[in-house]
């Protein structure tokens, strides 16, 4: 076998045969003099980034339903505050649909209230069926 190595100016090199010009027989990643491996702290800010990049997830339909029962609050009182049709608040409650912009934040917002104040509702109850236990992917 005659080897053929040629570089690209990333620093991958590619060796094939010239026996074979239509194959490359391997790959090789190389590290150039002077280049340094990656910061494990900036994969970290990336890693940061990347979650703080996500949308804040909500409590499970039921919980939202405690916490503003919690409150002594009414489906009206929470549609009026956050801006939809009652409506709107029992099929979320419900888990039929999800609030979508801008009714999203306003809602998170509304719900992070109420758990501050209300924490013995803010958590899921034993048994009570949850996305990941209702036969969702995990």
């Amino acid at each position: 076998m005659t080897a053929t190595v040629s570089c690209t100016p990333g620093g991958t090199a590619f060796v094939s045969d010239k026996d074979h010009p239509d194959r490359v027989s391997f790959v090789v990643t190389t590290i150039m003099e002077g280049s340094t491996m990656p910061d494990p702290d900036d994969r970290s800010q990336q890693v940061d980034a990347l979650l703080n990049g996500l949308p804040e997830v909500l409590p499970p339909p039921h919980v939202c339903a405690k916490l503003r029962l919690a409150a002594g609050l009414t489906q009206q009182d929470v549609a009026d505050a956050v801006g939809v049709k009652r409506v709107a608040v029992t099929r979320w409650e419900l888990g039929q649909t999800s609030p979508r912009r801008p009714h999203r934040e306003n809602y998170l917002r509304l719900l992070k209230g109420l758990a501050a104040r209300f924490p013995e509702a803010a958590t899921a109850d034993e048994g009570m069926p949850t996305p990941a236990s209702e036969g969702g992917s995990g």
